[in-house]
C-alpha cells in the first residue's frame, strides 16, 4: 500500500497528513486566501517537504468545509471525501487510544461526535469557536490573531473582568468552589485593559466549550471528552480544562497531534474501507 494523504479542508487554512503503514507523518498546515489555494498549496508542500512523488500516493481523502469546492481528482490522484464527523472521530479515538468518548471539534465553532465503540453518531455543537475568539477579539482588541490575543492574555487578569462564586458568596456552593466562574465579564468595566480583556475573551471561549461538553455527555454514561482543533494550541487549555475537569468530574485529553485529527481521520478511512 502507497501513502494515503488526508486532507482537512479549511476555508482558509488546510491541513494535511500521511498515512504510511497506518501511521501518521510529517503533518503541516497551510493558510492561504481561499480553500483551492490552500489545499494545492498544502499538497504540493508535503511532497516537497517529504521527498515525494505522485507515484507514491495510492489515494487522496479530503474532509473539511472545503472539500465540498474540490471537484476533481487533485493533482490526477484518485481522491475521495470523508465526512467530517466521521473524520473528526476517527482521528481522535486513533490519537487518544479511546473508544468510549465525546470528541469535541473546536473549529470556527464546536461539534461533538459521541465515540463507543465503532459507533460514531453527531450530537449537536455550539457555534462558539475559534471564530468567536478572533470576531470578539478583532472587536474589542483591534486584532484578529489568535497568537498576539494569547500573548496578552497571558499578561491578564481574569479576575479583573469575571465574577467568581467567592465574590458573591461567603462560601462555597453545592458543587462549586470559590475559584469557579459565577459570570463571564459581570465585572468588567468600560476601561478594562486590554490584557484582562483578552484572558476574559479565551476564558469564556474555552470555558463554555467545556462546560457545553459535558452537558453533552449528561446520561451517556462518558466522562471522558478528546479536544481537538487549532484551540487545543493556545496555552490557556492547559490552565481552564483541569479546573472544568475539577469542577465537573471529567476527563479532557489533548492528543499530540490534536491539531490534524481530522485530517489523520480522514485517511484512517480510507485505510479503514480498503484495508
Amino acid at each position: 500500500m502507497g501513502i494515503i494523504i488526508g486532507i482537512d479542508v479549511g476555508i482558509s487554512t488546510t491541513k494535511i497528513v500521511g498515512l504510511l503503514d497506518c501511521k501518521p507523518t510529517a503533518p503541516i498546515r497551510i493558510t492561504a486566501a481561499d480553500p483551492i489555494t490552500s489545499l494545492y498549496g498544502a499538497f504540493g508542500k508535503y511532497l516537497h517537504d517529504n521527498n515525494i512523488v505522485l507515484d507514491d500516493v495510492e489515494h487522496v481523502m479530503l474532509t473539511g468545509v472545503g472539500a465540498g469546492y474540490v471537484k476533481n481528482d487533485v493533482y490526477g490522484v484518485k481522491t475521495s471525501r470523508c465526512d467530517e464527523f466521521i473524520a473528526d472521530a476517527l482521528g481522535a479515538r486513533y490519537e487518544s487510544k479511546l473508544d468510549h468518548a465525546i470528541v469535541v471539534s473546536m473549529g470556527t465553532g464546536t461539534s461533538f461526535v459521541m465515540c463507543k465503540g465503532g459507533d460514531m453518531t453527531h450530537i449537536g455543537g455550539i457555534g462558539i469557536g475559534g471564530g468567536t475568539l478572533q470576531g470578539l477579539s478583532r472587536i474589542c482588541l483591534g486584532t484578529g490573531d489568535i497568537k498576539q490575543v494569547s500573548a496578552l492574555a497571558m499578561q491578564g487578569d481574569i479576575k479583573n473582568v469575571n465574577l467568581l462564586i467567592g465574590d458573591i458568596s461567603a462560601q462555597p456552593l453545592p458543587g462549586l468552589p470559590m475559584e469557579a466562574t459565577a459570570s463571564i465579564f459581570a465585572r468588567a468595566k468600560s476601561d478594562a485593559a486590554k490584557e484582562d480583556v483578552a484572558a476574559g475573551i479565551i476564558a469564556m471561549v474555552l470555558q463554555t466549550i467545556g462546560s457545553a461538553s459535558v452537558l453533552a455527555a449528561q446520561g451517556t454514561g462518558c466522562r471522558d471528552m478528546v479536544l481537538i482543533g487549532n484551540l487545543t494550541m493556545l496555552p490557556q487549555c492547559k490552565e481552564i480544562f483541569p479546573q472544568l475537569e475539577k469542577l465537573y468530574n471529567v476527563r479532557f485529553h489533548i492528543p499530540k497531534y490534536a491539531e490534524f485529527c481530522t485530517a489523520i481521520g480522514a485517511a484512517l478511512a480510507y485505510t479503514q474501507n480498503n484495508g
